[in-house]
This record gives structure tokens, C-alpha cells and sequence, in this order.
């Protein structure tokens, strides 16, 4: 059977290798395709996709990103795949919260340095200054200067709601992200249901308004999932009549345990979700027949 993973992250947002460096893992792995899903961004898009045509790789790099949108006290995840990279109107949103993941940033670093604690915009993108930095660097960052031992010290103790440098982002609504996914030819995708740690009819009636919205498709195949895990997704993706979706969340060193394609050990996630959603927005899927 051939596999697809349809979650990574490159250095364009919070993965530490950069787009090459994924499409090139992704064939190593013997992968079919690799959807590059960067957090509000897709700059790393065209970098990804000239790799795997300069290299001649016999793999399709699909175009998407992974956008945040508010929800009650937290953020959840929509992932889009088959975006127009190239949309204005999809352009223009995700520079919107590129901007405010800046000004968040900035308030961090203030606060940081405002403490003795010298981060600074240069050592959080480590040579990559167009990267979406996210909160995954400042935990790079602590542990590097061996302020905390491991990232979930970091979290825990600085970076995770209640903490002192934790500052709230300015979220778009779940409708807009959707929206924008579909206008620009995505199929929106409710990632890792799971990791939001809802009660079951709270996560319900979620997925029910992002359904209405327009949401075309669940994770249901994911690094962290169990078995059970896996078969409660792939009800909710009956209930609702969503397509069935799954990738690593891959992001390199900054999760070091889960690797692209078989995340940590045991995900696989066949072509033929792949060739549903594809179906669903009549995506082209040539070069890898």
C-alpha cells in the first residue's frame, strides 16, 4: 500500500528542517505525497514544491497551511490543503496573522528581557528571518541557554496560558479561517481533534458549527492518537460525513520522537485519503500515478 503524510512543518513556521529538507525526508520515506502545513503561512510552499521537481522526486508536494483560530480560551487548528498559494485574498489573511503572531512576539521578548532573560528576534529564528516564530522557539530558546531542561518545562513554567510571558494572540474566528481555506480552492481540516482535550459533547457541537461553517475533512490518522483514539475520529468522521485525514505534525527537532510519514512508529496514512480530498475539489494529482 502507498502512504501519504498530510501535516509537516518546515523552518517556514516552527519545524527546524527546512521545505527541501521535508520533501527530500518525504521521499527518503518512500512517501506518495507530503502536504507542507506551516502555521499561517505558506512561504515555504514554492521552495517545496521546485525541490521536488529540481530533484525529479516521485512524490507530489501539496500546497497548504495550518491556521489558528479562536475558540472559547484557546486556539485550534485548521488545516488547509490544495490552497492557492498564489490567492491574494488568502495572501493578505495569512500576512494578518503573521502580523499579530509579531506583535505577540515582540511583547514576549520585552517581557523576557524586562526579566534578565536576553531573547532576541535574530537567536529565536536562527538564520532564518522570514520563519512564523512561534511559541516552540522560545522553548528552543530556554532549553539551548539551559534555563529549562526539556520544551514541556517551558511551556509549563513561561510560555502556556497563566504563565508570565504568555501573552493571548488576536485570533480569527473559525468561520474565517475556513472560509479563506475554501475561497482559495483548500479543504479545510479540523486537526487533531483530539489534542484539545474537549469533553465529548463539547467537541461535538464544535465539529457540528465547524461542519455548518463548511469543514470537509477530520484527522483521524495522527502521531498522538491511540487505537481507541483512532476509532472515536473515524466515528466522528461518519457522524458528520467529513472526510478522513492524517499526518505526523512532524516538525523535526522541535518534536524529536515523531518522524515524517510513520510519526512515532506506527502512523500510516494511506493514498486514498489523499485521493478523496483531492476528489473533493477536483485537485489534480499528476506526477505521482
Amino acid at each position: 500500500m502507498d502512504y501519504v503524510d498530510l501535516h509537516t512543518h518546515s523552518n517556514a513556521s516552527d519545524g527546524t528542517c527546512s521545505p527541501t529538507e521535508v520533501v527530500m525526508r518525504a521521499a527518503d520515506k518512500g512517501l506518495r505525497a507530503v502536504a507542507l502545513t506551516d502555521h499561517d503561512t505558506v512561504s515555504g510552499v514554492d521552495e517545496a514544491m521546485q525541490a521536488a521537481r529540481d530533484h525529479a522526486l516521485p512524490l507530489q508536494v501539496i500546497p497548504g497551511t495550518e491556521l489558528s483560530v479562536a475558540y472559547k480560551k484557546q486556539d485550534i487548528h485548521i488545516v488547509g490543503l490544495f490552497v492557492d498559494h498564489h490567492n491574494k485574498a488568502f495572501q493578505d489573511m495569512t500576512d494578518l496573522l503573521i502580523r499579530r503572531r509579531l506583535e505577540r512576539n515582540e511583547e514576549m521578548i520585552r517581557r523576557f528581557n524586562a526579566n534578565g532573560i536576553p531573547v532576541t528576534y535574530e537567536e529565536l529564528t536562527q538564520g532564518n528571518p522570514d520563519a512564523v516564530i512561534t511559541r516552540a522557539h522560545f522553548a528552543r530558546y530556554l532549553v539551548e541557554h539551559q534555563i529549562v531542561k526539556i520544551p514541556n518545562e517551558a511551556f509549563h513554567k513561561y510560555l502556556d496560558p497563566g504563565c508570565p510571558y504568555f501573552i493571548p494572540r488576536e485570533y480569527i474566528q473559525p468561520e474565517d479561517g475556513i472560509r479563506i481555506i475554501r475561497d482559495a480552492g483548500g479543504v479545510p481540516i479540523l486537526a487533531h481533534p483530539l489534542h484539545y482535550k474537549l469533553p465529548e459533547k463539547e467537541l461535538e457541537a464544535l465539529i457540528a458549527r465547524l461542519k455548518e461553517s463548511g469543514l470537509m475533512g477530520i484527522e483521524v490518522k495522527y502521531s498522538n492518537h491511540t487505537k481507541q483514539d483512532e476509532y472515536y475520529a473515524c466515528q466522528l468522521a461518519a457522524k458528520f460525513h467529513l472526510l478522513p485525514s492524517g499526518g505526523s505534525d512532524f516538525h523535526e527537532a522541535n518534536k524529536p520522537a515523531i518522524d515524517i510519514g510513520t510519526g512515532r512508529g506506527t502512523l500510516a496514512v494511506p493514498y486514498e485519503y489523499l485521493e478523496k480530498l483531492a476528489a473533493a475539489v477536483h485537485y489534480p494529482l499528476e506526477g505521482i500515478k
